[in-house]
């Protein structure tokens, strides 16, 4: 297809954006979650296109969405009783036009390249959107921490960062932790690295313990960011979190912490869950419970109806979207929450939904949520707090300070409201008014084919 040069309809965008994906998805057929993730991004964008030849000259959508580098290594290490295993080994470099590569590790057994190529791509417009200096990437193995002990989940990062040390460094490539990596997993994988490269690069790497360059408030940051985006959204309908019943998936650093900032806002948060299933709290969820079992003791959300008889346990996780609610937070995983789920929320007076974790929600689920007028955070806004105090640690590691709890919340919250505003700024200025899914794509996207524009064909 010839790039156009001046474009006159609508039909002729729509033309160079059907061109582009069937490209991808012929390229790479099997990649559902990453074709997922780029036919979200260009249905939002297309009138930013329509405003801006200069795009489509240039084909910036097909440059976009071709990594600038993608490794993919093999992962041998020695279990507890001998035997050699092997996992894959991940690590996408997607775009750097304006900063060096950021995005998280996952450790867990789905990561193949159709997940690691989905989450490198949002981190493009979701680190874009924080205004920080950082550039889209992502990374992760095949591995699961669960059940394996500190030994075998020492030897497995030592085994990654030993090829991993090779494409990353602070000015190039700096990885963080996700789904299955946390401050420990964090902290072996910087240990390798140092021994690796017979330096101490505290810029590396975040999310590291305290001790050795971490922030203070990166923990919570997920968290509290998606709460401080809800606020944003409840000021504009005149209201606060006060007195609100909220739901949340997963038990993991971005749920309890989203959960203890809206608690500390006023909300009611009811119900929390595992992989196992859910557990739904009338009084509200009591989080030093939830704290002490899933940070503390590493244990199964299910014991928490042991200690608190009051509240239930059921298994299977997808069944929390059944109970009522004023606020939805999905913060587990791509794709938990389905257009069924999306029709009960509504039918049971859900307000808003916010996306704590990455692409939680289909397609079709979204589609109920718009259709119905619900206040829609989209996840490249709502959870961009963690990867913006990751800057923030990464700008404390060069100048070699670090900033108080106080310090970095107000920077926090202060990022969490300019990523709404400019979300809505933009979804207004292309006729999408309230449409935050839009509103984001197009500010993160803008940001980032300016900059590559300015830097010529690379």
């Amino acid at each position: 297809m010839a790039l156009l040069t001046e474009i006159n309809t609508s039909v002729e965008v729509q033309n160079y954006i059907d061109h582009v994906f069937e490209k991808v998805k012929r390229r790479d057929p099997n990649e559902e979650e990453f074709h997922q993730a780029v036919y979200v991004i260009f249905k939002s964008i297309k009138p930013v296109l329509m405003k801006n030849p200069a795009y489509i000259k240039h084909n910036i959508l097909e440059r976009i969405v071709e990594p600038e580098r993608l490794i993919t290594f093999r992962v041998p290490w020695v279990d507890d009783q001998g035997d050699v295993q092997v996992n894959r080994g991940y690590r996408v470099q997607f775009n750097s036009a304006i900063g060096p590569y950021k995005g998280g590790l996952r450790f867990h057994p789905s990561v193949n390249t159709s997940i690691i190529k989905f989450l490198g791509f949002e981190q493009i417009f979701k680190n874009a959107l924080t205004g920080q200096p950082i550039g889209g990437g992502k990374g992760g193995a095949d591995f699961d921490p669960k059940g394996k002990s500190d030994g075998e989940i020492m030897r497995f990062c030592q085994s990654y960062m030993t090829e991993l040390s090779k494409h990353i460094g602070p000015d190039i490539d700096v990885p963080a932790g996700d789904i299955g990596v946390g401050a420990r997993e964090i902290g072996y994988l910087f240990g390798q690295y140092k021994k690796m490269r017979g330096r101490f690069e505290a810029g590396v790497l975040t999310g590291k313990g305290l001790l050795y360059g971490g922030s203070l408030a990166r923990k919570e940051a997920t968290g509290y960011g998606a709460i401080y985006f809800v606020k944003e959204m409840l000021n504009d309908q005149g209201q606060t979190l006060a007195g609100k019943k909220v739901v949340v998936s997963g038990s993991g650093n971005v749920s309890i912490y989203a959960m203890e900032k809206a608690m500390e806002l006023g909300a009611k948060v009811i119900a929390c869950s595992d992989s196992n299933g859910y557990i739904y709290d009338e009084k509200g969820i009591n989080l030093d419970t939830v704290k002490q079992l899933k940070e503390v003791q590493r244990r199964r959300i299910s014991e928490y109806a042991l200690i608190h008889p009051e509240a239930s346990f059921v298994e299977g996780s997808s069944g929390i979207w059944s109970i009522p609610c004023d606020i939805a937070l999905p913060c587990a995983t791509q794709n938990e929450l389905d257009v069924k789920a999306a029709e009960t929320l509504v039918n049971n007076g859900v307000k808003v939904v916010a996306e704590g974790a990455n692409m939680p929600s289909t397609a079709d689920a979204i589609a109920v949520f718009l259709e119905n007028e619900i206040l829609f955070g989209p996840a490249k806004a709502v959870n961009a707090g963690g990867v913006a105090v990751s800057a923030l640690e990464m700008g404390q590691n060069s100048s070699r300070m670090s900033w108080s709890f106080e310090e970095v919340d107000k920077k926090l919250q202060e990022i969490m409201k300019n990523i709404y505003h400019n979300s809505l700024t933009a979804a207004n200025e292309f006729n999408k008014p309230g449409n935050l899914i839009s509103g984001a794509s197009i500010a993160g996207f803008t940001k980032v084919a300016d900059a590559m524009l300015e830097q010529g064909v690379i």
